[in-house]
């Protein structure tokens, strides 16, 4: 096992009372010397903040950038993903729980230093590094460095998060982000409050932010659950609010919930219900629209916006397809697409490659 870090953490204060008070995210957890937040690994140490995780990994694969899910940044590339442990959500319907709510840290066995990272992404034939698994927001600091370190080396940075933080950190970690994909888990407070532990004001404020004042590609992912967001209602009001808080390009994906961590007494999710969410969502305007974790070609292709013709047609993470030029436009129509695209090569297909960087020590 990888020993724990004891990494200088930033986004914190020290309170009258001798405690300290994190400033990353909305839980504002204080703590006493020794004690830990919320999400496990930000503790208060000597007097202050300190990340737990730093240099720590629950392990690296080498996955479709489809499977992330972002299915309009450089389609078809491959990106080095890795997490670490914790989180600072609750979900009960967690889908990574052996990871987001590790308490032994038995889970983080590889370790690497951001320019290790840099370095795999580079000998790996990576396009992007994706921060994920657990949400990168609670180590930040290390998603921050490995971000440097890759962007020296020409490779492109992602993060796959709940967008639960605070406006100061969020907007220090996005400026070294080239792409998000945000969870938006539902789209009522009582859910966040429920089955999250947190709120959903602090997720819209982020995806506003990333939207208008970032250059960060977005796109968003809520994962259906029956009988608890999967009314019709409700994805008409979080489609609506899309199309007029961030506009109709921005792509959603609809995601199937499987029985998990403390709701395995609900079932998993009809595809119908995708299909139909999916179909609110086109008819409320928004023209990139994804289902996900069922096998569905019409619902994980993308369409052009002009003439409506497939322009990339995707078979789980495969791509069968493929007709874009170097600049995302269509080849039938030449209608831009929203998104992120260069020169189209052999697909990396959906493979999943387990990495081991602690062993390795690649080197460029």
């Amino acid at each position: 096992m990888i020993p724990e870090s004891s990494y200088p953490g930033r986004w914190w204060h020290a309170l009258p009372d001798g405690r300290i008070q994190c400033d990353l995210c909305p839980r504002d957890c204080r703590l006493h010397e020794g004690q830990r937040g919320l999400c496990f690994v930000r503790k208060m140490e000597d007097g202050r903040m300190v990340l737990t995780t730093y240099g720590r990994s629950s392990g690296f694969c080498v996955d479709p950038i489809e499977k992330k899910p972002l299915n309009q940044f450089y389609p078809g590339t491959s990106v080095l993903s890795f997490g670490t442990a914790g989180c600072n959500l609750a979900c009960k319907f967690c889908q990574n729980w052996d990871i987001s709510k590790s308490r032994e840290m038995d889970r983080l066995m590889d370790a690497a230093t951001p320019q290790m990272i840099a370095d795999a992404a580079v000998r790996m034939g990576c396009k992007s590094v994706a921060y994920t698994y657990n949400d990168p927001v609670i180590f930040a600091e290390y998603a921050m460095d490995v971000a440097d370190a890759c962007r020296a080396r020409g490779i492109q940075n992602v993060a796959v998060t709940a967008g639960y933080m605070h406006a100061e950190a969020r907007r220090e970690f996005y400026a070294k982000l080239d792409a998000a994909n945000v969870d938006l888990k539902g789209f009522t407070d009582e859910f966040y409050f429920k089955l999250c532990g947190g709120h959903l004001q602090p997720v819209l404020e982020t995806l506003e932010y990333l939207v208008k004042e970032t250059s960060v590609w977005t796109e968003i992912t809520t994962l259906l659950i029956p009988g608890r967001n999967d009314s019709d209602a409700e994805i008409e009001a979080e489609c609506a609010w899309i199309a007029q808080h961030l506009g109709r390009e921005v792509p959603l994906h609809f995601s199937a919930f499987h029985p998990d961590w403390k709701m395995l007494d609900v079932p998993a999710t009809p595809a119908a219900t995708l299909t139909r969410a999916r179909g609110i969502a086109q008819r409320a305007g928004l023209r990139y629209v994804y289902t996900g974790n069922v096998h569905d070609v019409k619902g994980s292709s993308t369409y052009c916006p002009g003439c409506g013709k497939t322009v990339i047609e995707r078979d789980w993470y495969d791509i069968r397809g493929y007709h874009l030029n170097d600049a995302g436009a269509c080849e039938f129509c030449g209608a831009q697409l929203a998104g992120r695209y260069q020169k189209f090569g052999k697909p990396f297909g959906q493979r999943r490659i387990p990495v081991r960087l602690s062993e390795a020590r690649l080197t460029a």
